[in-house]
């Protein structure tokens, strides 16, 4: 699994731009590799048909029927669109997890975890700020 810094994204900005595109905590999620607090974002109860797409791309992550209730405090999900979301090898806070980011912008969604539902039995753990939600 290659680390994100050696990745090169379909969609780039400088670091002015990010800024201009996001709200700072947008910012500090996607790009900083940010966490929100637990139970912080709408997108955590929202149970509508429709999609899942990154906040700072607009590249549509996951569907309403892969999302399900994990009881941690973030939106998760058990699998994303095939080929949206990307994974690397993340090293912070003294341990070692795998990292799920936008395959088109490189943004921070959150974290993969092997104790999600079947049939995946995956969990991706996502940050609800990394999201925009579209009804449908």
């Amino acid at each position: 699994m290659p680390e994100i810094a050696e990745v090169v994204f379909p969609v780039t900005h400088t670091e002015a731009q990010w800024r201009a595109l996001l709200t700072p905590e947008q910012y500090d999620v996607l790009r900083g590799h940010g966490t929100e607090r637990p139970g912080s974002c709408a997108l955590n109860h929202e149970h509508r048909a429709g999609s899942f797409a990154c906040a700072g791309c607009g590249q549509v992550l996951f569907v309403s029927g892969k999302k399900f209730e994990s009881g941690t405090g973030w939106p998760s999900f058990n699998d994303p669109v095939p080929g949206a979301v990307g994974t690397s090898v993340d090293r912070g806070h003294g341990m070692i997890r795998i990292e799920a980011h936008c395959s088109q912008c490189g943004g921070h969604l959150g974290h993969v975890f092997e104790d999600g539902p079947p049939p995946t039995g995956r969990r991706y753990c996502i940050n609800g700020v990394a999201m925009n939600f579209t009804p449908g």
